[in-house]
């Protein structure tokens, strides 16, 4: 259970550890995407990882709770990923961990 203000370390992978980015321009993407949303929702970012395939982020979560986050995150950039690249179907493995 979430409770705002609360510290997470959070795991994204792609599905079939496939890649979540796949160039500079998803990169900046991923995290302007990032950053505008904790914007939004009074979520800290303290550190990030982003690798080709997963990535790591330690946030503490903002008044409207991580799933709030996550869901509005990887949803839309889900959805940006697959109209540039062409493709359907899930982007991530699972649920964030």
């Amino acid at each position: 259970m979430d409770t705002p203000g609360t510290l997470h370390h959070v795991m994204i992978r792609g599905i079939e550890r496939g890649s979540i980015v796949r160039d500079d321009n998803d990169r900046n993407e991923f995290l302007k995407r990032m950053g505008k949303l904790a914007k939004e929702t009074a979520t800290a970012i303290y550190a990030f990882a982003l690798m080709n395939n997963h990535a790591h982020i330690l946030l503490k979560s903002g008044s409207r709770g991580l799933p709030t986050y996550m869901r509005r995150f990887l949803s839309g950039y889900a959805q940006y990923f697959n109209r540039r690249h062409k493709r359907v179907g899930h982007l991530f493995q699972n649920r964030y961990k």
